[in-house]
């Protein structure tokens, strides 16, 4: 593990860094035992953005944003916070950053009112800064209506709302949010949703979630990590367009020897059969997106007498490439001691 200085090292002023970068995570390894949760990962996030950290659970998601907010420290690589080292300047980045991890942790016997003043001491808050950070917290996240309520009588949302304004009680530049919405039903999750954009205008936003229509909606760009490893980033346009690429076509059949003759058509690229319903059988077929090769599966059902159930065209969504991404059985990068990379067993 790498020992953090205990010299008392003045911090540069602005940090040093490059003026439009709140973030910069370079060659970020962190392991757990023999378990590689995040393998040599690097992104840089700029000021003002809003960054959707994507992946499934145990993805490394979490190990992440822990090494970000000095929570974990990496084995090796650097982490940047506005140009500090958050190993050299652990204090000093901490104070930049808010972090609302993914269980929230409130003291349901306080109210609201005391959670907040408690975080305030916690943050050396006092006098006048005091007062008017409290105020501009409970006025951005909108618990007017809870603030002197008992934190345990709070619905779940409520809950949600009074860990984030915990969480920018500090007024940081940058706020770094661990599945928001994780537990909410939908009704509760549009407003944290509109919440999280209307942050996002203000600072800088870095959120991991699973939940695709979220960081649609609110972010300017995606990265999808699995098992520790990057393995797309994006806007979710170039996303798209990435996701655009590839097509899929959906054929069901009744017959004889389907398999082989799939086998033999060089413009399919891949394909799943799904199990054997009432003797017929549904393939989905992965083609390149400008490749339309219905009209050829039609006529090589009717060449080989087979009954025709379906047949059709699917465009690949976002959703259907951070799937693939994600796949479990996707072959994996391979990291520098030639091994594969595996991830511990939180995320």
């Amino acid at each position: 593990m790498t020992t953090k200085t205990s010299e008392a090292t003045e911090a540069p002023e602005n940090g040093g860094g490059p003026k439009n970068l709140a973030m910069e995570i370079m060659g970020v390894t962190k392991q757990f035992g023999s378990n590689v949760a995040v393998n040599n990962v690097s992104f840089d996030v700029k000021r003002g953005e809003v960054l959707g950290f994507l992946g499934p659970n145990g993805s490394g998601k979490s190990t992440t944003m822990r090494l970000i907010t000095s929570f974990y420290t990496p084995d090796s690589g650097r982490i940047l916070v506005e140009g500090l080292d958050n190993q050299q300047y652990d204090k000093e980045t901490r104070a930049m950053i808010g972090y609302l991890p993914e269980n929230n942790p409130l003291y349901g016997d306080l109210l609201v009112k005391e959670y907040l003043n408690y975080v305030a001491d916690l943050r050396g808050l006092t006098g006048a800064e005091r007062r008017e950070n409290l105020s501009m917290a409970v006025d951005e996240t909108g618990i007017q209506e809870v603030f002197y309520k008992p934190v345990s009588t709070c619905s779940k949302g409520y809950r949600q709302r009074t860990g984030l304004a915990g969480a920018i009680l500090h007024q940081p530049d940058i706020l770094i949010m661990d599945e928001p919405t994780e537990g909410l039903d939908p009704n509760q999750r549009v407003p944290i949703r509109e919440l999280i954009r209307k942050m996002g205008e203000e600072r800088t936003v870095m959120l991991s979630t699973h939940v695709l229509p979220e960081v649609e909606e609110v972010c300017d760009r995606l990265i999808i990590i699995r098992r520790g490893n990057i393995v797309a980033e994006g806007t979710p346009d170039e996303l798209r367009n990435q996701a655009l690429s590839q097509s899929y076509i959906v054929f069901e059949v009744e017959g004889e020897g389907v398999e082989k003759a799939l086998d033999q058509m060089d413009l399919i690229e891949s394909y799943e059969a799904d199990p054997p319903t009432n003797g017929r059988r549904r393939y989905t077929i992965s083609v390149a997106a400008d490749i339309d090769i219905r009209p050829e599966l039609f006529k090589l059902a009717k060449s080989n007498d087979w009954m025709l159930w379906e047949l059709h065209h699917e465009a690949q969504s976002l959703g259907e490439l951070f799937r693939t991404l994600t796949d479990e059985s996707m072959e994996m990068p391979v990291a520098e001691d030639g091994g594969e990379a595996e991830s511990d067993d939180g995320e």
